[in-house]
């Protein structure tokens, strides 16, 4: 006798049928469910999605927070390109993310200006940077990898190099003189040697 079988008399037995709304629901309840399973592993869980509350786009200091409202985006998908078989040309996989720039309100200012004279090449007339990903056959993971892409766009514009000290420039310019000196004897004693091949003048 099968799992499915001594759930199916366990549940008769105990006269449980009124805990379950629907066939539906006791046909899930009765259906075969592997040890690995979400239920077995994770019994006091809920498998309800939920949808966190929205961060803030912009910290206190002005930097981009990493958080990209999905609302503002406007996001479309189309088939991709390259191998994949018939799956290719049935599904849309290839993730395409607009946004207008200039109406960003989730970058700062000063954000949204590097960001117009980095890319200005690829800033549409209309003021729209556009960001394509056809990296899996997945389009969540498509849309993921493009929103990651530019996540490290915004944090590569912000990134800003700590200034030397006054230690490290002295350190910097000892290195260069001393890298000077040695490229100039070096020099030296190729001329050197150089001169050394030539034969003694004789004069007549």
């Amino acid at each position: 006798m099968n799992r499915v079988s001594l759930r199916f008399i366990s549940i008769l037995r105990h006269q449980k049928l009124n805990q379950y709304s629907s066939v539906p629901a006791l046909a899930r309840n009765l259906s075969y469910q592997s040890d690995l399973s979400l239920k077995n592993i994770y019994p006091n869980s809920s498998l309800k999605l939920s949808t966190p509350p929205a961060l803030p786009s912009v910290t206190k200091d002005g930097k981009f927070s990493g958080f990209i409202p999905i609302s503002d985006l406007d996001i479309t998908y189309s088939r991709s390109s390259g191998p994949g078989g018939q799956h290719v040309n049935t599904v849309n996989t290839k993730v395409e993310l607009r946004f207008k720039v200039a109406e960003a309100s989730w970058l700062s200012q000063e954000t949204r200006a590097k960001f117009v004279n980095e890319f200005t090449n690829k800033i549409t007339k209309d003021g729209f940077f556009v960001l394509k990903s056809d990296l899996t056959r997945s389009q969540q993971m498509n849309l993921a990898d493009a929103l990651e892409k530019l996540r490290n766009i915004i944090r590569k514009l912000e990134f800003e190099p700590a200034k030397p000290t006054e230690q490290t420039l002295q350190k910097l310019q000892k290195r260069q003189e001393k890298a000077a000196r040695e490229r100039l004897h070096i020099k030296r004693q190729r001329s050197q040697v150089k001169s050394d091949r030539q034969g003694p003048s004789v004069d007549f």
